[in-house]
């Protein structure tokens, strides 16, 4: 199994994730393309928010569809384009990951790939085999 942790000799993390994760057994490992506020038929969704949510709803399938779960997630990157936005983000990651904790980066960028894009969501999992 993974190990998450904080080492004493890092900053405590400024909110539910850890600083680090160790993988040292045989498994599986997935890694989700960035996921943006489009739900599956292509309507793009308007306001931080509802993007948010959909980027993770997207995300989250690949765990599915893999036979995975939020607790095999051991990294995150996140790029959101307004730095207002981390309070938001934060509540919803939290509640998507049901409180599980991984490794994550959190970036605030110019643009994405659209101009009404708000925020892209990316994902590795690790499930031991």
């Amino acid at each position: 199994m993974p190990r998450f942790f904080n080492p004493d000799t890092m900053p405590k993390p400024a909110s539910n994730y850890v600083q680090a994760v160790e993988m040292t057994s045989p498994g599986r490992r997935l890694v989700v393309s960035g996921q943006i506020g489009v739900t599956p038929e292509g309507e793009m969704l308007e306001g931080y928010a509802p993007q948010a949510e959909q980027a993770w709803r997207n995300a989250l399938s690949a765990l599915a569809a893999s036979g995975m779960s939020v607790t095999d997630v051991v990294a995150i990157r996140v790029y959101d384009v307004a730095p207002g936005n981390v309070s938001p983000y934060r509540e919803i990651r939290d509640r998507m990951l049901e409180g599980h904790a991984p490794a994550s980066t959190y970036v605030i960028v110019a643009g994405l790939a659209h101009p009404a894009l708000m925020t892209e969501i990316e994902i590795e999992a690790f499930r031991e085999s």
